[in-house]
């Protein structure tokens, strides 16, 4: 994975980390990314990790629990240092997080048609639960 660290998001780097998300396409424009990475941040069932070099955040993962189960969000890695390892690296540490916690089972979502990503999750152990996820906006987002 080369000289990039891996912790916690610092205060501060809200405005790093959205920018990585965008850059690495894993953003959408029905979610606000800044009201997603603030809940998170605000919830101690979840941390953002991030893998620094020096300043500059080229790799991101979102990690909860929810008394469940773990899930992961938001894994970007940079796209000029994508091919690197960094996202396998991100993937460990969220795993060794949720671990810590005595969470044994870990989730995530895929888009069904990015091949790509579904490969790098199959090629860590990762399998497609042939479930349907459903979803029902219940509120405002950060109220």
């Amino acid at each position: 994975m080369d000289d990039a660290v891996i912790r916690p998001m610092r205060d501060g780097e809200a405005a790093a980390v959205v920018a990585l998300w965008h850059a690495a396409g894993v953003s959408r424009p029905w979610n606000d990314p800044e009201t997603d990475l603030a809940f998170a941040r605000r919830s101690p069932h979840a941390r953002v990790l991030v893998a620094a070099r020096g300043d500059r955040i080229v790799a991101t993962a979102m990690v909860g629990e929810d008394g469940h189960r773990g899930w992961v969000y938001y894994l970007a890695v940079d796209p000029e240092c994508q091919g690197g390892g960094l996202g396998g690296a991100m993937m460990e540490a969220a795993e060794t997080w949720l671990r810590g916690r005595g969470v044994w089972k870990v989730q995530l979502l895929v888009r069904a048609d990015n091949a790509a990503v579904r490969h790098f999750y199959e090629h860590r152990g990762y399998r497609d639960t042939r479930t349907v996820c459903f979803q029902k906006i219940i509120g405002e987002a950060g109220a």
